[in-house]
């Protein structure tokens, strides 16, 4: 195919994409003042390299012809005339010559990249708020979500289950808060210590085989525990103090760490990595309701695993107890393993991807320390995840959390299941508390919303932690009394407390998105492991305390410190709230949209 343009004897060249080819020709007779296309409008122009001069030989930007007249009489022959190639001599207008072959694959190229990209642009139709927020609340991988949630749910039960069961049956011992205390102090040192450094080496392993390997050894540490209690209760050590230095005892130490340390790296894998990755990045209701739907799975988990562990614990002895859970430990290490795999396998493999890639192409990731020194690598990793925590944009938020976490008392935790059974409470009753507190905090994923919608997200972690306080103080008041001895004040003063868990969840599930929004994806565990080993060594700094001062009859004095923590809490959070920085308000403007 061909085309002969019939120009002026100067034309003016500009850039532009085609390259093409000039040559002189005499001025035509009135037969060849013709053009003839031949080129379909689709496709590619080619031209012919035999007529270019020496000085355009290598011409090959794009271009345009200006000041030109151009002879636009066209023919529909389909061969190009002879007697247009032998025209007089005394014709001398240039001829293009313009010669296309039939790419029909690439025919976009005819836009240069500048001008396809400012068509691009100018043609995509604004959406309206509406199909926005439909977007955002659409996730990138719903598929893999519900495996992901599945596989949260298979994990949760045996891990709450198992939280609420150890501290009930080391209760049953001895009449003290000492040798809980000692496993949960032991327990939250380990994650202070190898927090960080579990973090970066998740950081810098695949997602999966990390996981799958956590997984296994959280389960080996509760089976290893299990074993250790069972052998406890057969043998019955006459005193506390002689509990601390059996070796079944340190044993049991060490898994607790171990299961401890493994299960926060899991935690914050899936909490802060994963359901971010199927989730969307940059689809914040999907998000937001993705957050929802764990927290709920994780509070019915605990439901369930405190509610149904204490009423078997008041039915049938100890033991058969903690062989039905070692038996649902077995059976669930495989599903959550197969479903681990299927959540990469429907999400088209987005927990393959490199959690970095600007800092791999780069070549900036920074090498591992030398594994033959385990503690220069832990100590490191200590350094590199606390200046990496104190540098976060959303650093008010996390210290708010973990000031909520010197509350280890006026809460379901281990010391309050410890104090409950020394008090002569029924499990099935005890259960019944933990399993209700953690239906405040399903409660607390609905509220938290309509919060969100009439507040904003910052106001209603401020409202959260406010009513958490209140509560707390009033259940403090009903303590101090000196009447809890009797049920029923004991029962509302534990009612104040699963009251209290609303306030607390509602700001848990809004800090969750704040400090989602703010840590980058590259950094997501490392500041995570590391947040949450800072959390860790508020809650020993309590045990530690409550180590020393292991009396039941010291209960008040360590309730009261939780108190103030929950205060201290509010007050900060409130304090950013009126005060927050510009880099503040530039990452939390979707979450205040919201």
């Amino acid at each position: 195919m061909a085309v002969f343009i019939m120009v002026n004897s100067r034309p003016t060249f500009s850039c532009s994409t085609f390259s093409f080819t000039v040559r002189k020709a005499p001025y035509p007779t009135p037969s060849c003042l013709r053009i003839r296309p031949r080129f379909s409008p689709r496709r590619w122009l080619n031209y012919y390299p035999r007529f270019v001069p020496s000085r355009l030989e290598y011409f090959h930007p794009k271009c345009s012809i200006t000041n030109t007249d151009v002879i636009s009489h066209v023919a529909a022959e389909e061969e190009i005339p002879e007697d247009l190639a032998t025209a007089d001599s005394n014709c001398s207008v240039p001829i293009i010559h313009l010669k296309s072959e039939v790419l029909e694959t690439e025919a976009l190229n005819l836009l240069a990249e500048g001008t396809y990209v400012d068509t691009l642009l100018t043609t995509l139709p604004v959406l309206s708020e509406e199909e926005q927020n439909i977007i955002a609340a659409t996730p990138a991988h719903p598929a893999g979500l519900y495996a992901l949630y599945a596989n949260c749910l298979a994990g949760n039960v045996v891990e709450q289950l198992w939280s609420f069961a150890w501290p009930a049956a080391i209760a049953l011992l001895h009449p003290s808060l000492l040798p809980v205390a000692v496993v949960g102090f032991f327990s939250k040192l380990a994650v202070i210590v190898g927090g960080p450094l579990v973090g970066k080496l998740m950081d810098n392993f695949p997602r999966i085989p990390a996981y799958n390997y956590l997984t296994i050894v959280q389960a080996a540490a509760q089976l290893l525990s299990v074993g250790m209690i069972i052998y406890a209760h057969t043998v019955r050590p006459s005193s506390t103090s002689s509990v601390l230095f059996h070796p079944w005892f340190v044993i049991l130490v060490m898994a607790g760490a171990t299961e401890r340390l493994s299960g926060l790296a899991l935690g914050v894998a899936m909490e802060r990595d994963w359901v971010v990755l199927l989730a969307g990045t940059n689809r914040p209701i999907a998000l937001a309701q993705a957050n929802a739907i764990i927290s709920r799975i994780d509070l019915l988990c605990e439901i369930a695993g405190a509610s149904v562990f204490g009423i078997l614990l008041s039915r049938y002895p100890l033991v058969a107890c903690l062989k039905l859970a070692a038996g649902l430990i077995i059976s669930a290490l495989p599903v959550t393993v197969f479903l681990t795999w299927l959540t990469n396998k429907l999400s088209a493999g987005v927990l393959d991807r490199t959690k970095s890639p600007t800092c791999c192409r780069n070549s900036t990731i920074e090498p591992l320390p030398n594994a033959e020194n385990i503690a220069e690598m832990s100590f490191q990793a200590i350094k590199h995840g606390l200046v990496e925590y104190l540098q976060q944009p959303v650093l008010p938020a996390s210290l708010a959390y973990v000031l909520l976490c010197f509350n280890v008392v006026l809460a379901p935790s281990e010391l309050m299941t410890a104090f409950l059974t020394q008090k002569g409470l029924n499990p099935s009753i005890i259960g019944g508390f933990s399993g209700l507190c953690a239906f405040m905090g399903v409660a607390a994923t609905f509220v938290s919303a309509s919060l969100v919608k009439r507040l904003g997200i910052l106001k209603a972690g401020a409202a959260g932690l406010i009513f958490q306080a209140s509560l707390l103080t009033i259940a403090l008041a009903v303590y101090w009394t000196g009447s809890i001895s009797q049920q029923t004040p004991l029962l509302f003063f534990l009612f104040m407390i699963i009251l209290s868990r609303l306030g607390h969840m509602s700001y848990d599930v809004v800090g969750q998105q704040i400090l989602q929004t703010g840590i980058p994806e590259s950094k997501a565990n490392l500041i995570g492991t590391t947040e949450v080993s800072v959390a860790s060594l508020a809650e020993s700094v309590m045990l530690g305390v409550a180590i020393i001062a292991n009396d039941a009859s010291h209960f008040g004095f360590l309730a009261a410190l939780s108190l103030l923590s929950v205060v201290g809490a509010a007050w900060l959070f409130c304090k950013w709230l009126v005060n927050p920085t510009d880099t503040q308000r530039s990452l939390l403007s979707i979450s205040l949209q919201l």
